[in-house]
């Protein structure tokens, strides 16, 4: 009787284990690469990314958005794509500042104090180009805080429009130590080191 009882207690503690064991070791993120030829580019997301596609209106001329999005935790990582077509090329420059200078003012600085480092993307055919992240700390009155960081990249499209992305991760909560320290540990810079344009 007492075996017996030994062996059912030794069991459960063995499959009580075991049911731990799996849930510790299973990943929070599931990366995958996610190929989007009608955007232009291949990108690795944590987990499946939802799409939204819709149409903006800037300067009384309709550009493609695409969206995708994926929530992991208190992070939300995206990747938005504008598309600009040869006859709307003009509006590129234009477009990219009121982006940029409307996300810095929510942030509370401008594009020369805010926090940055110099950076290299790969693009899908190996060529390596220079560019910028931003790392920001959008300040609040209330008990929420956000912080982000964010690259823009500008791309030609093989139609001979241009493309450019807003690649980001936006946490919703405090960072430690500091928001660039946050967003370069390596289930972060993932992200954007295998952001590859075409």
């Amino acid at each position: 009787m007492g075996q017996v009882l030994f062996r059912a207690v030794f069991i459960r503690c063995l499959l009580l284990a075991s049911a731990f064991l799996i849930c510790a070791c299973s990943p929070k993120f599931d990366w995958r690469t996610v190929q989007a030829p009608q955007e232009g580019y291949t990108a690795l997301f944590p987990a499946k990314p939802d799409k939204i596609e819709r149409k903006i209106t800037y300067q009384s001329q309709d550009l493609a958005q695409t969206l995708e999005a994926v929530k992991i935790d208190d992070d939300i990582y995206s990747v938005s794509s504008i598309y600009f077509s040869h006859q709307q090329a003009e509006l590129l420059p234009r477009l990219l500042e009121q982006l940029e200078s409307n996300l810095f003012h929510n942030a509370g600085v401008d594009r020369l104090t805010a926090i940055s480092s110099d950076s290299i993307y790969q693009t899908s055919n190996q060529q390596r180009v220079p560019t910028k992240d931003y790392f920001l700390d959008f300040k609040s009155a209330g008990l929420s805080r956000q912080s982000m960081r964010v690259r823009w990249l500008i791309r030609p499209a093989t139609n001979g429009g241009i493309w450019l992305y807003q690649v980001s991760i936006l946490h919703a909560g405090s960072v430690q130590p500091d928001a660039k320290t946050f967003f370069s540990a390596e289930d972060r810079a993932n992200f954007f080191d295998e952001f590859h344009p075409d």
